[in-house]
């Protein structure tokens, strides 16, 4: 005669939402547009916190009025960011604040 087993773990089906209907929560980007006037330029990036400082990853597009643009998306935050002209860093002359870096200059700070 089998002696029923005590030690075994039992299983317990528990519901699963089906796939696609699990929502993930995402901050709440806006877009933020950054302008800088200068026509002689034949390269600008803008750079800064939100993209780790890279100048390769948000490259500004020239607009018909010599100005450089584009447009960056943007959760909630404060954020320090400069310019990069032809190798040049530049702060920005229309931002509000700016701070001091490490590096001697300022940097530009927006706040979204």
């Amino acid at each position: 005669m089998m002696q029923p087993r005590h030690n075994q773990a039992t299983t317990v089906a528990r519901p699963v939402a089906p796939k696609g209907t699990r929502t993930v929560r995402r901050p709440v980007e806006k877009p933020v547009e950054f302008t800088l006037h200068m026509p002689q330029a034949r390269a600008v990036a803008v750079v800064g916190t939100f993209n780790d400082w890279d100048a390769n990853r948000t490259p500004m597009r020239p607009s018909p009025e010599g100005a450089w643009e584009t447009t960056v998306w943007l959760p909630a935050g404060r954020y320090e960011y400069r310019f990069v002209a032809d190798g040049q860093w530049i702060s920005d002359p229309s931002a509000r604040e700016c701070v001091q870096n490490t590096f001697g200059s300022t940097n530009s700070v927006l706040v979204v």
